[in-house]
């Protein structure tokens, strides 16, 4: 890869990761808040439905910041994207759900393209000689 190329793949992280990192903060420091609207959504075990919502998030988030295990990352983050828009935002009738559904799909493709290409050079998979993992086969 050339230096665009992962000077892309790099300010991609960390723009997908914003929004990652600043919801895992904020379900965090807001926990009565969120498992309420963990309950309110109908999620069985709302304080579980939270603890798991700030290790993808927030976890999630940093380790595609820095770029570590950056491939399954991708993958994790990917399909939780995929399961809170069809838990949270599928009432059509509402604007802003479609909206937010049609985000968390595009964010979906975003998080497959990171799966597929890796971290790129400058990330801590790539200090640790973990550059890019064998293609998956197809």
């Amino acid at each position: 890869m050339n230096s665009l190329e992962n000077t892309s793949l790099l300010v991609g992280r960390i723009l997908m990761s914003v929004i990652f990192v600043h919801g895992g903060w904020g379900k965090l420091l807001g926990a009565a808040a969120t498992q309420a609207t963990f309950a309110k959504l109908g999620l069985p075990l709302p304080v579980v439905a939270w603890v798991i919502a700030v290790i993808v998030e927030l976890g999630g988030g940093l380790l595609l910041l820095f770029g570590l295990f950056t491939r399954p990352v991708g993958l994790v983050l990917a399909a939780w994207c995929v399961a809170t828009a069809l838990i949270a935002h599928t009432n059509f009738a509402e604007r802003i759900q479609e909206i937010q559904f049609m985000k968390n799909m595009a964010m979906t493709g975003g998080f497959l393209y990171v799966f597929a290409l890796g971290a790129g050079a400058y990330s801590l998979d790539a200090a640790l000689g973990r550059r890019r993992a064998a293609p998956v086969p197809g």
